[in-house]
């Protein structure tokens, strides 16, 4: 699969293994808050502040789909370190996922 900027269309694309798609949910900013706007279908706001949290943690907080008071820290896997670099390096928070 392909991450794409929506705020800068010109930047090549990030390959991403298919497993990703399910992944880049624990990452997203709902629409509406903290500055995230309406999206397209495929397409996901991370807040940057949020993603160098992350990069300087190592982890990331889920919450449990079966109990909103339960969290878990999860490492981030290589992958998830790399497309994060990707994002801090290109300033980029509104993106777009693609499966070839």
């Amino acid at each position: 699969m392909r991450i794409y900027s929506v705020q800068k269309p010109h930047l090549p694309p990030l390959e991403m293994s298919s497993r990703f798609r399910t992944e880049i949910a624990y990452f997203m900013t709902p629409s509406g808050e903290s500055g995230a706007p309406e999206l397209g279908p495929g397409e996901y706001w991370i807040r940057l502040a949020d993603v160098i949290r992350w990069l300087d943690e190592g982890v990331i907080c889920v919450v449990s789909p079966l109990d909103a008071e339960s969290q878990a820290e999860i490492e981030l896997t290589e992958e998830q370190e790399r497309w994060l670099e990707w994002l801090v390096e290109n300033e980029i928070e509104h993106l777009r996922v693609e499966s070839p």
